[in-house]
């Protein structure tokens, strides 16, 4: 299979979850080979959608080169996984990806309308040959070998709301646009006092993520279980950090963006995929998060 980018350059505006900020992005066509590289300002450095990039995976994954930051890339990331675009030009006026509605599914439109190709360098997926497990405990991450890639995942948070869901799933990209592109973000309202005194989910409202009362949802749910389809979503746009299509069965309990990060760190050690950034980015530790992306810090709905 060949890789693909996109055929025109478009553009998408929104507000970030976590500044609260008015924010533009555009995404244009990128050479073979070349990857996702984000860029702050059209004059900004590259700073490539790789592990190496990584410089906090908290509350979302933040991604960065010398001072600059580019924060909750996953949604977008996930939309290119998903659709199977490899190489995109992406340019950031602010310092995060918007929100939107909280999903991909507005990332799948605008990369749908500006079309794919083919190009000449072929795909090369990783195939997993060993088992890889991060975590411990009721919250964990691990991939073992297998033809195909697989997710299966179990999210368990006590909330009446949310309850134990758990889904195994082979990508498809129907499958992805149609079953998991569009869930969205979450978060505890009693929480979310705490999170904007931090700096955090200011942008944050009915609008851009499911938002969890005291008995139930205040915005109602697109799925049943959006909450487990969500993690599903973010754990797809964390592993495209790798660059790389993954054949493997991905398992998870209660994981979230730190674990997802480790896993990828182990992923590329394992296989010998360190790529060396133009400069030495620091890596941020990896410390599980306290919130989903959105604005929860309850530890099960990581």
């Amino acid at each position: 299979m060949r890789q693909q980018t996109i055929r025109k350059t478009v553009t998408l505006e929104g507000v970030g979850l976590h500044s609260g900020k008015r924010v533009k992005v555009s995404l244009s066509p990128a050479p073979a080979d070349s990857g996702i590289v984000f860029r702050l300002g059209a004059g900004g450095e590259p700073i490539p959608a790789a592990p190496e990039s990584v410089v906090d995976s908290h509350y979302a994954t933040t991604i960065g080169h010398g001072s600059a930051r580019i924060q909750t890339v996953e949604h977008l990331m996930a939309a290119a996984a998903g659709l199977d675009i490899d190489n995109l030009d992406v340019v950031v006026d602010g310092t995060e990806v918007p929100a939107m509605d909280g999903s991909a599914k507005p990332f799948v439109a605008l990369l749908t309308a500006a079309g794919r190709t083919a190009q000449g360098a072929r795909r090369r997926p990783v195939a997993i040959t060993q088992s890889l497990r991060v975590g411990g405990g009721n919250r964990w991450i691990q991939i073992v070998p297998a033809p195909e890639l697989r997710i299966s995942y179990t999210l368990d948070n006590d909330h009446p709301a949310i309850g134990t869901q758990a889904l195994s799933w082979v990508p498809t990209e129907q499958g992805f646009i149609e079953d998991y592109a569009p869930a969205r973000t979450y978060g505890f309202l009693k929480d979310l006092g705490l999170m904007r005194k931090h700096g955090l989910a200011l942008g944050g409202s009915l609008d851009n993520a499911i938002v969890v009362g005291k008995r139930g949802t205040l915005n109602g749910l697109r799925y049943r279980d959006e909450f487990v389809r969500h993690k599903v979503l973010d754990l797809i746009g964390d592993l495209a950090l790798l660059g790389r299509p993954i054949v493997g069965h991905v398992i998870a309990r209660n994981a979230g963006h730190a674990m997802n990060f480790e896993l990828v760190v182990a992923i590329q050690h394992a296989l010998g995929l360190e790529r060396h950034a133009a400069a030495a980015v620091r890596l941020a530790p990896v410390r599980e998060a306290v919130g989903d992306g959105g604005f929860s810090p309850a530890p099960a709905a990581v």
